[in-house]
């Protein structure tokens, strides 16, 4: 069972993927940005300390002055890509604001953010909006600018409610300061709160799990994600692994079934091994968003800020991928120092094959699962022709093939994970990577693993 958790899926390819670029111009590929239905991503890379799992790129410890002049980094480059915007009339139809910790700004720069946007991007006029917090960043006064700007989703990484397994994370807000944060969030009326929360955690037991989400589940949220604990490179728990912290995956995907368990006999429907929403009463999810299908396969979202990745078709771009402190403080400052932002330095064009595999991991890993006739007309191919291993996750039970799903209303065939392939999303995903992204992916772990 030590193969289970191998690697998050949440995007193919990863950064560490990514190389250099030349001769790119967002200029180049602004009619992919044409028209409506885009996403509009914007990085704040600031957090008040760094979690002891988290290998995202933050940063801790900086000034007012050192956000502020990031800010205007940040405004300098929505300034350039605007003139690309308008000139192709693009539409956002949903914007995230993401980190880090985006509250961790004051209210003054969480009002300069939401205006420099609102003032260069045009939006749908039934856009969502969806940011990040923490229960140490979660005030009334930052509240009311999220509800005053329309924000309709917000997410909340509480991790546990038991002080001793948030000690073990080197989370830094306590147990119950996340009990008010949450009641206090959730006096709002958002029209979707997600909570986030971690099982493997060492010393964490199917008790004290459950003991946590029975304590969420009485807040109502909308939607709950699990996520299992992984160390990886940049981690500060990596010196705790190296120093004798034992993770256990067993113990781990046991605490992962009975957490899953738990909450669809609450009424949560599962859509991934980590996403999990909560019924309406006519058994679908939560309006805001239902699992209606939507094809993520060929997405268009451009970034804003240092660390956030844009995909404009074949062409994946961000900025070098850095976890350690060092890394991220240098990222930063040539982000800040960068004079034309049209210029795309750094990413991937996927080739056709790679966008297969982008498809297929994109739509598998999440219900209600790989559209086949959508993948069809979409590539010339069939998919099971393409990835013979399908076949055999049918085979082993991890997948079926479905001729229409009733809940959904998808009326084509679908190949869907089954409850015991949800479970091994981390295991089955990874199978997917092409040979040529896993060697780069392993070139850079060797050089900075």
């Amino acid at each position: 069972m030590n193969h289970i958790y191998i690697q998050y899926m949440y995007s193919y390819p990863h950064k560490t993927a990514y190389r250099p670029l030349a001769g790119v111009n967002l200029k180049d590929y602004g009619e992919r940005l044409k028209g409506k239905g885009h996403g509009l991503y914007v990085h704040i890379p600031f957090c008040e300390t760094k979690c002891g799992y988290c290998n995202l790129f933050s940063v801790t410890g900086q000034r007012r002055e050192a956000v502020d002049g990031y800010l205007l980094g940040v405004k300098r480059q929505l300034l350039q890509y605007g003139e690309i915007l308008k000139a192709v009339g693009a539409e956002f139809s949903d914007l995230t604001i993401g980190g880090g910790t985006p509250l961790l700004l004051e209210e003054r720069q969480l009002e300069q953010v939401f205006s420099m946007i609102w003032d260069h991007v045009s939006f749908e006029k039934h856009k969502t909006i969806v940011i990040e917090t923490a229960p140490n960043q979660t005030t009334r006064g930052k509240l009311s600018i999220l509800k005053e700007m329309g924000v309709t989703r917000v997410s909340m990484g509480i991790q546990s409610f038991c002080q001793e397994e948030l000690a073990a994370l080197r989370r830094n807000h306590g147990a119950d300061q996340a009990r008010r944060a949450l009641e206090l969030l959730k006096s709002f009326d958002f029209p979707c709160v997600n909570l986030d929360f971690i099982y493997g955690i060492p010393g964490q037991t199917v008790g004290s799990l459950l003991k946590s989400l029975e304590e969420a589940v009485r807040f109502d949220p909308e939607e709950v994600f699990l996520y299992p604990l992984y160390v990886k490179h940049g981690a500060g728990l990596v010196k705790d692994v190296r120093e004798g912290m034992v993770l256990d995956p067993e113990k781990a995907f046991e605490e992962y079934e009975e957490a899953g368990a738990y909450l669809k006999s609450q009424g949560y429907r599962q859509d991934s091994m980590r996403r999990f929403v909560r019924k309406q009463g006519d058994g679908t999810g939560d309006q805001t968003e239902g699992r209606e299908f939507s094809d993520c396969g060929f997405g268009t979202s451009l970034a804003l800020g240092c660390g956030g990745r844009s995909y404009l078709g074949n062409l994946h771009f961000c900025t070098p991928y850095a976890i350690t402190a060092g890394e991220c403080l240098k990222e930063l400052k040539a982000f800040e120092e960068t004079e034309d932002f049209t210029w795309i330095r750094h990413g991937m064009i996927l080739s056709r094959e790679e966008e297969k595999r982008r498809y297929v991991i994109r739509h598998l890993l999440i219900r209600p699962g790989l559209p086949l006739g959508r993948y069809k007309r979409a590539f010339g191919t069939e998919a099971q022709k393409d990835f013979p291993i399908l076949k055999q996750w049918i085979d082993q039970g991890l997948a079926v093939l479905r001729e229409n799903d009733m809940e959904t209303g998808e009326s084509e065939p679908c190949i869907v994970l089954t409850e015991k392939g949800l479970g091994l999303s981390d295991y089955l995903g990874p199978q997917l990577i092409s040979p040529e992204v896993g060697r780069r992916m392993k070139e850079w772990d060797d050089v900075h693993g």
